[in-house]
């Protein structure tokens, strides 16, 4: 048998610069120098504090980033069918209001990628108070453009001409068992109250884009809960997975389910009298046609999907 001989580090057989620019095209592509640079420079102005974020916290350049990073999971695991790009407002306010589910709100940020890459607009999130009292998480969710679910931010976002997104089934969405999939929940969960959304809107006279998201259901299928041991970590629930907690951290891996976003024709707010966000029989009527408008969809989207996972 020939005597294997490990290659010589020195010089000979071995080129240490050519096998670092291998493995630096390996990672970033054949690309690499430009990566490799934006990158370096990134970590740079981290370090030096030579970066700025807006009145909500929000890091445009920590936000490129993280898009980056999720992006190969929308588009080689999720494979994300997108309709309705050109019911986006292209610029000024709108309120992008979406069903929610799938035990870990992955609904939320892929969404936010979408229009990010789609539509070229950031999705200012409202997100529960809950998530910014969790430790890294927070900051991150706050670094990514997310705020507050409550009515105040929500106005001074659209009244600054920002595209807002909001899910107001809230906890109730994202927790509901297995069984109720794609049925939506009572719209409240959010923070921002039942009708907080549409009075938003009707206060800043800015369009809703009503948003309906298949696939998310079946990442985590919830089968359970177990409220004991949520009450002592003061969560929602704690979810019951076919694989988690049974096999630990592996658990955690969301099944590559097929997706499809629809987003709906935008409903116009401009068009009602001064003191309609007063009215509760508008704002209710307003609601209603929303929430009806997305479940709607979500049947219609259903029937398209060939399979769960295909």
């Amino acid at each position: 048998m020939a005597e294997v001989k490990p290659p010589n580090l020195d010089g000979e057989g071995f080129d240490v610069a050519a096998a670092i620019v291998d493995a630096a095209r390996e990672v970033f592509g054949d690309d690499w120098e430009r990566r490799l640079a934006r990158l370096l420079t990134f970590l740079r102005r981290r370090l030096s504090g030579d970066y700025s974020v807006d009145e909500f916290g929000f890091d445009a350049e920590l936000t490129t980033l993280t898009m980056a990073v999720l992006r190969p999971l929308a588009e080689r695991w999720f494979r994300i069918d997108v309709h309705g790009l050109d019911n986006i407002p292209a610029d000024g306010g709108g309120l992008v209001v979406a069903n929610h589910s799938g035990t870990v709100p992955v609904d939320a940020l892929m969404t936010g990628l979408i229009v990010h890459d789609h539509a070229h607009r950031q999705l200012r999130m409202l997100a529960a108070d809950l998530v910014f009292r969790l430790p890294v998480l927070g900051r991150l969710a706050r670094r990514g453009g997310a705020t507050l679910a409550c009515g105040q931010d929500a106005e001074r976002l659209l009244g600054r001409g920002e595209l807002v997104g909001v899910w107001p089934e809230g906890f109730q969405g994202i927790g509901k068992p297995f069984r109720k999939r794609y049925t939506l929940q009572h719209f409240g969960g959010d923070g921002v109250g039942s009708n907080g959304f549409v009075t938003a809107a009707l206060r800043t006279r800015t369009p809703v884009v009503p948003c309906s998201i298949v696939g998310a259901e079946e990442i985590y299928p919830l089968l359970g809960n177990l409220p004991s041991l949520a009450r002592w970590l003061r969560v929602p629930y704690l979810p019951v997975t076919p694989f988690f907690p049974w096999l630990g951290p592996l658990g955690m891996v969301p099944l590559p389910s097929k997706w499809l976003i629809e987003f709906g024709a935008p409903i116009r707010t401009d068009a009602y009298a001064d003191d309609a966000a007063t009215d509760p029989s508008v704002v209710r009527g307003l609601t209603d046609q929303v929430r009806e408008t997305i479940q709607q969809t979500l049947h219609s989207l259903l029937a398209q999907r060939r399979g769960v996972f295909f």
